[in-house]
């Protein structure tokens, strides 16, 4: 049996906008000799307030919540609270073990509502381990920069996906994109990419040194390894980085012309222009 020092208590908070649910949760946690109740939160404001007015080493924080969601204290947190005040986070949540799978690498933990003892015994013990270890730091950071690059600034649309069993994949993308030749692989930046446009049953990658490098992918393969928050698709058969975009020009009829930063420039497909419009307008 483990022996628990109950002179470093845990300072936690419950978050939850429903009063029944952190009723039922502070108690399940009174067993916890360890476990410190600090305050409860009924919304996600109240709950990043006190985050950072108290220091709690641990949140149990429900995902969906009107107003402020989950989601968005999170992405509060990453942006108004230091590093080394970031407390370890457990979601509360409805959604089911397969909407979630997503964040399992990511969060220490989740807990599926009505909370289970037999889970919540497990939760706690990860809970215990994490503050004991050296990586303490280290996955509160991944879980954080995870959710503020997951969301941007539409967690309703994460909420929605969720319910509907839609769940978004957490990945880290690669830094390279890997050209094979004959022999050789050649490694290049993703910074350095400007635009990939297809040509029948390969790629065009046209980098900023003004190299173009022939590459055997599809475009879906290709739109799949590269970060949606730097590249956009604005054509079935076009990719551009958004950070080489100078100007979108408008013309008469309505429809986009994409300027890069090397005067070269992209016509928008009708079907993307919705998209390239939330991207870069």
């Amino acid at each position: 049996m483990i022996e628990i020092n109950t002179d470093n208590k845990i300072r936690t908070i419950i978050v939850d906008d429903e009063p029944l649910a952190r009723k039922g949760l502070a108690i399940r946690l009174a067993d916890f000799a360890d476990i410190e109740i600090i305050a409860q939160c009924h919304n996600g404001a109240s709950a990043l307030e006190t985050i950072k007015q108290e220091k709690p080493k641990l949140v149990f924080l429900d995902i969906q919540m009107p107003g402020m969601t989950g989601f968005d204290v999170m992405k509060e947190l990453h942006s108004d609270v230091a590093p080394e005040d970031w407390p370890i986070v457990v979601f509360v949540t409805a959604y089911d073990q397969y909407a979630l799978k997503a964040f399992e690498v990511h969060a220490l933990d989740y807990l599926l509502k009505p909370v289970d003892n037999a889970r919540l015994q497990d939760c706690i013990t990860k809970v215990r381990n994490q503050i004991n270890s050296d990586s303490q730091t280290d996955s509160q950071t991944k879980l954080v920069n995870m959710v503020a690059q997951l969301i941007g600034s539409d967690s309703e649309t994460i909420l929605q996906n969720l319910a509907d069993g839609e769940f978004q994949s957490v990945k880290e993308y690669s830094n390279y994109v890997a050209v094979k030749d004959v022999g050789e692989t050649t490694r290049i930046p993703v910074k350095e990419v400007v635009w990939v446009d297809a040509a029948g049953d390969y790629m065009c990658v046209h980098c900023s040194d003004g190299e173009t490098h022939i590459l055997r992918k599809t475009m879906k393969q290709l739109e799949q390894e590269l970060d949606p928050a730097r590249f956009i698709r604005v054509h079935r058969s076009v990719i551009v980085n958004s950070t080489e975009v100078s100007k979108v020009l408008t013309l008469t009829s309505g429809e986009y012309v994409i300027q890069l930063t090397n005067k070269h420039e992209i016509r928008v497909s009708r079907s993307y222009r919705d998209k390239v419009r939330a991207a870069l307008l």
